[in-house]
């Protein structure tokens, strides 16, 4: 174990340096290569950061009970439409490390392949969402054809465009060549691609570094002639990516090369004198941030989450391993950051990260990147696009990346999540295609029944409506049939989903949400049958929540209010909407945590929830709420509990994480007024006691 007293004297040091060097006037390309070699060979002088929150000896707030279950916003495999022509030309890096080589097999041990890395990784703080595990398409090994086929078809059918492979070179030896060499070869694989030459020595730390060489690069004149002449096959592929009619080739890090415009100058004139003719070069800004022009590029390509420098949040976070070491940070700044951006003065194509986390690359000192949730990813998608039709060139916008599991960075189908991130991918460039194109707003109504004459009840009040909107309901298989029954009887347009009797009212309608807003409704009337059999006026209650919301034509009112108000985001019954600090139950402690895992912080002093929990809300409001990575195991067994169980928590919370994503939550009566209200109302509320 290191002396404290030397780290401390590294770490002043440290400091002392950086600010030295940040002050310094130097090129860019100069301070880039300075920064490189320093991290190359003083790698370990760079300080900890803050430490999580140590365990206090509780269970962690999710039972485990199997490691690949879905979480609640888990998005099934739909086909869907696509603009034509498509907005932007979508590049998703490619990782081929998915098989085994002699090599890696002398290395890390035969058998060898991404997957072992990715397999051992285990959640080290509360909210951390590892291990990530493959869906569909399964534990694949990319020797087989067969699974590029799917892996193209998935692409195509969700927008993006072309791979761009790492591509692995090292003085005239590949290595991990097969699955591009089958690309080549199968004509049929009906996707572009293109090559980044990932030209960084391979280390035992991962990270490209100096120390413990697994297999170094032997850059020479003579080295970029035999790379140029063996990646030319490649370039003359009628699929190779184009950019201004010219085959694009990225380099990953240019300032390991000793002379990088002198390399390039090479590869241009061989391939002008070899039949290829122009070529399209640029770089990733992973580790170099100059400008392309000054090293003889044409272009650069931004690849965050790398060149972020981001303040850690480890002090936010209960820890699960009291030894935890490594970084958390919030994903969200990513986004802040490209956004604020002064435009450069030279070509960059645009950059997005659908989310990191390398836990399995670095057990227990891995860089974890939380808030990644999937709507966010598209929405900092779709402002790259916009970006890229600004411009009058093409600016294809790069992914990062389609498959690196280790590192927690796809968009590949898993396990907890499915095709959340494809789907969030195909909605982004939906969605700037149409831009300026105002939909109508799209209703519908979800009851989750339990007792089949309070649904009766509720079913005669939505039918009275002018308006009759779509019905979906929830329940138990034992009374499906007989609501069935019942809505064929009205004629009701409807779907009936079955339901476990698990998380009551609640967990059915969060993983309902996910599926309604996919299918294009904006916003929704949230009923249930609530009796309360614990309360002697437990009818009443739900009578008077179902009236207040649809009854007497306070429905069609409401839907209107929608209509005009688009920062309307919740509609709470009049006299239902009650101060969380002053109801809060047994619900405050967990609540908080939900509140910490989404990002959202502290609860505010002056939150407010709907006692009952029947409201009408704008359902791309509770994005960041039904994306969060829980199970339904996370959901308590019914036993009957009147508070503290997860349903209970979340109730808490709908209209907090409504206010968070910038909606605003009204009452009845501020909607319509006297006719909103309950005449006689108690000053007391009387369905819940004060804690």
């Amino acid at each position: 174990m290191a002396n404290p007293l030397s780290r401390r004297l590294r770490t002043t040091l440290f400091y002392a340096l950086r600010t030295a060097f940040r002050l310094t006037p130097m090129p860019q390309g100069t301070r880039d290569r300075l920064r490189e070699r320093f991290l190359d060979t003083k790698g370990h002088w760079v300080p900890e950061g803050p430490k999580g929150q140590a365990p206090t000896g509780d269970l962690p707030r999710r039972p485990y009970v199997r490691s690949d279950e879905r979480a609640i916003g888990y998005v099934p495999y739909e086909k869907g439409e696509l603009p034509d022509p498509l907005p932007a030309t979508l590049v998703a890096f490619y990782l081929p490390q998915f098989h085994t080589i002699p090599e890696n097999d002398a290395w890390w041990g035969k058998g060898f392949t991404e997957w072992r890395n990715v397999t051992r990784a285990l959640p080290q703080f509360e909210g951390h969402d590892q291990p990530k595990l493959p869906g569909e398409l399964g534990f694949y090994d990319l020797r087989n054809v067969e699974v590029m086929h799917e892996q193209a078809r998935l692409a195509r059918e969700y927008g993006i465009s072309a791979f761009c492979f790492y591509f692995y070179w090292f003085g005239g030896k590949t290595l991990l060549e097969t699955p591009l060499r089958n690309w080549l070869n199968d004509k049929t694989i009906d996707l572009k691609f293109c090559l980044c030459w990932a030209n960084e020595k391979w280390t035992r730390t991962w990270d490209g570094r100096g120390s413990e060489i697994l297999i170094d690069q032997q850059h020479s004149p003579e080295d970029d002639i035999a790379f140029i002449e063996h990646v030319a096959e490649y370039l003359r592929d009628p699929r190779y990516l184009r950019v201004d009619g010219m085959p694009l080739l990225l380099v990953y890090r240019p300032g390991v090369f000793p002379d990088i415009k002198s390399t390039i100058e090479r590869w241009r004139a061989w391939c002008r004198s070899n039949g290829v003719g122009g070529i399209h070069i640029a770089y990733v800004q992973s580790f170099d941030t100059a400008d392309p022009r000054h090293m003889g590029f044409d272009a650069a390509v931004e690849f965050p989450p790398l060149g972020s420098n981001l303040p850690s949040t480890n002090d936010q976070w209960r820890l699960i391993n009291p030894s935890y070491g490594g970084d958390i940070l919030d994903w969200r700044q990513l986004p802040e950051a490209s956004q604020a951006k002064q435009p450069v003065g030279y070509r960059q194509f645009p950059g997005v990260s659908p989310r990191w986390d390398n836990e399995a690359r670095r057990p227990g000192r891995g860089r974890t990147f939380v808030n990644d949730l999937p709507s966010r990813y598209g929405t900092w998608l779709r402002r790259a696009i916009a970006r890229t039709r600004a411009h009058a060139e093409a600016t294809p916008v790069f992914i990062n990346a389609w498959n690196e599991w280790a590192e927690g960075a796809m968009l590949e189908p898993c396990a907890a999540r499915g095709h959340a991130y494809l789907d969030a991918t195909r909605r982004a460039l939906n969605a700037e295609s149409a831009k300026g194109h105002h939909a109508d707003v799209q209703a519908c109504v979800v009851v989750h029944a339990w007792y089949v004459d309070a649904f009766s009840e509720i079913l005669e009040t939505l039918t009275c409506w002018e308006s009759q909107l779509y019905l979906v309901v929830t329940a138990p298989a034992s009374i499906a049939e007989q609501l069935d029954d019942m809505l064929k009887a009205r004629s009701v347009p409807h779907e009936l989903i079955i339901v476990e009797n698990r998380g009551r009212d609640i967990l059915p309608f969060l993983e309902l949400a996910s599926r309604l807003a996919r299918r294009g409704f904006d916003v929704v009337l949230k009923l249930h049958t609530k009796k309360s059999p614990h309360r002697e006026n437990g009818d009443n209650w739900r009578r008077e929540l179902v009236q207040l919301l649809a009854g007497n034509g306070r429905g069609d009112a409401i839907l209107a209010a929608f209509k005009q108000d688009e920062t309307l985001g919740m509609v709470s019954p009049h006299g239902h909407l009650l101060g969380l600090a002053s109801y809060p139950g047994a619900n405050m402690v967990e609540a908080q945590k939900i509140a910490d895992m989404a990002g959202i912080g502290a609860i505010p002093a002056d939150a407010k929830f709907v006692s009952g929990s029947m409201f009408w809300v704008r359902l791309n409001l509770l994005a960041t709420l039904i994306e969060l990575p829980l199970r339904i195991s996370d959901f308590q067994d019914e036993s009957g509990q009147i508070d503290g169980t997860l349903a209970h928590v979340i109730e808490r919370l709908f209209a907090v994480f409504v206010k968070a994503a910038g909606g605003h939550v009204a009452t009845t009566g501020e909607l319509l007024g006297p006719s909103g209200t309950i005449v006689g109302a108690p000053e007391l509320y009387p369905y819940a006691d004060r804690t």
